[in-house]
């Protein structure tokens, strides 16, 4: 059973965040692992960080989605395309003009995990499934840049 518990962070946490299970992108493929982000995009256009995302310019929320799935494809082992059009990742400059903050970064995951026990359903191994999860859940502690409210 897939263990998609929120681990906590706070700015300026650097945790190692292992990547995940190379077998992930073998099973997921790129179109699989492309429809897997728009679904959790079209999500966050309907939450509370939909802010933090160009939701009103269609043309640069498609090319959001487009840098992320390129970034975790190559993160996963997949042809590096984000390298390819965008350098390096450094995601946490990327991430820098964005104000991210724990509860920001809770309500990214959460919407992961409605979408990934679907992969499971679908013939993806349960423990790569997972190794993407953890992958996600310690690197996005990395992003927060910005004190929580509470």
């Amino acid at each position: 059973m897939l263990e998609l518990n929120i681990q906590p962070g706070k700015i300026g946490e650097f945790p190692p965040a292992t990547k995940p299970h190379p077998g992930f992108w073998h099973e997921v493929q790129e179109t699989r692992f492309r429809t897997l982000v728009d679904d959790h995009y079209e999500m966050i256009r309907e939450s509370d960080i939909a802010n933090l995302f160009p939701i009103m310019d269609d043309e640069e929320f498609e090319e959001a989605k487009k840098h992320a799935a390129d970034f975790f494809i190559q993160i996963c082992g997949g042809p590096n395309y984000f390298e390819q059009t965008r350098g390096e990742s450094r995601v946490v400059g990327r991430h820098a003009p964005f104000r991210i903050d724990e509860e920001g970064r809770q309500t990214w995951l959460r919407l992961y995990t409605y979408l990934l026990p679907d992969l499971v359903e679908e013939g993806v191994t349960e423990a790569y499934v997972q190794s993407f999860w953890d992958y996600i859940n310690v690197h996005s502690i990395w992003m927060i840049n910005t004190p929580s409210k509470v």
